[in-house]
């Protein structure tokens, strides 16, 4: 809840602040509160309410850290030709990493329980903030900047208004709110339906893993960001189809390969998605538009999980699964016909930055056969 609320108006802040100094913060906190749980876990002290206000506090840093991550990215990269590829990357290892995490998390946890997943994980922020320590970044120059309010208001505008970041940022919401609710059952799945136990999700989650693993080096190979539009609708799909076969699945080794589809098509949508939108939004904008991709992608996925929860009750976790994978198609299907639309908008864009080569040479050769006669000679 606080990711989903504070992420518009921390994005205000992320475009005014240094963002090096954000994310130091951020980090820094995050670990602090891996560490809390990984207490009270290992001392047999957690509870519910704890879990919950510890859980709350992380909304809150998350809120800042993430649409700051994003934004960061550019902040890194000299060479600007290099942009999208290095979005590209990032989308890749963010996703990947989630993916990765939740199947090294199965492994530890069921070799040595929950309290040493929490250890782990804020141990592994030492890596990260000695990293950013390490970093020698451009210094901020501070700009005049109009009232928190009005940039608020100035960036819903913006992504409200631009039909390709609306259109993404709605994709990527129900995708979270219908498609991942997945991740929530998938225990129930393989300890109810497969008979398994925690080593079971452990291997799904392991595969999950490696289909995510094998979208990031296809994706890592690409030389453009021409053609990503059209992967992701076939992305979706493909996530919809392998969603239903799981559902109903009751072979451990047709679950296993339709987690690796589902793996390698949740890891390629997002990581398109987000590298179309970092590529084609305005600079002055950047954190805003990211604060409202994170709101639509982290803050919508926690009320997915409790929607798929909820139902799952009533009807089991089979059949809400099966509900999950017929809406993610409904999405392919409805993003699918809006993307013609979509490119008109986006093609301009490309043809400035010259990631359409063919297109910006013409328009170069067209520009000095109607120049000035003596430029010509």
């Amino acid at each position: 809840i606080p990711a989903f609320l504070l992420s518009p108006v921390a994005g205000v802040y992320v475009d005014r602040w240094p963002r090096h100094r954000i994310l130091m913060i951020t980090q820094s906190l995050a670990m602090v509160q891996s560490f809390a749980l990984a207490f009270l876990a290992l001392t047999g002290l957690i509870n519910i309410w704890s879990i919950i206000v510890l859980m709350i506090c992380q909304g809150f840093i998350n809120a800042f850290d993430m649409p700051a991550r994003q934004a960061f990215v550019v902040e890194m990269v000299e060479d600007k030709e290099d942009l999208g590829n290095a979005i590209a990357l990032n989308s890749s290892m963010f996703n990947v990493s989630r993916a990765i995490g939740t199947a090294v998390g199965g492994i530890i946890l069921a070799l040595f329980g929950a309290g040493w997943c929490f250890l782990l994980d804020g141990v592994s922020y030492i890596a990260v903030l000695v990293s950013l320590a390490m970093m020698v970044v451009p210094p901020f120059l501070k700009k005049e900047h109009a009232n928190p309010w009005l940039q608020l208001k100035e960036g819903f505008k913006y992504t409200v208004g631009f039909p390709p970041i609306r259109a993404l940022l709605l994709l990527v919401a129900g995708m979270s709110l219908i498609g991942f609710p997945y991740s929530v059952l998938m225990p129930v799945i393989a300890t109810k339906v497969l008979h398994g136990a925690s080593g079971t999700y452990a291997t799904l989650a392991t595969f999950f893993a490696l289909g995510a693993l094998t979208g990031a080096l296809i994706l890592a190979a690409r030389k453009s960001v021409r053609g990503l539009g059209r992967m992701i609708p076939y992305c979706t799909m493909s996530f919809g189809v392998a969603l239903i076969i799981f559902s109903h699945s009751v072979y451990i080794w047709l679950s296993l390969g339709a987690l690796f589809i589902m793996g390698f098509a949740m890891m390629t949508q997002n990581a398109a998605s987000n590298t179309i939108l970092q590529t084609i939004v305005d600079p002055e904008k950047r954190g805003r538009v990211m604060s409202f991709y994170i709101m639509a992608f982290m803050g919508m996925m926690p009320l997915g999980s409790l929607w798929g929860g909820a139902v799952a009750d009533r009807i089991g976790a089979q059949n809400t699964l099966l509900i999950c994978g017929i809406g993610c198609l409904a999405l392919a299907a409805w993003f699918t016909r809006s993307l013609p639309k979509l490119a008109e908008h986006i093609r301009p864009i490309y043809q400035e930055m010259g990631i359409i080569p063919e297109v910006a040479a013409g328009l170069e050769n067209a520009a000095e056969l109607t120049g000035p006669p003596e430029r010509m000679n």
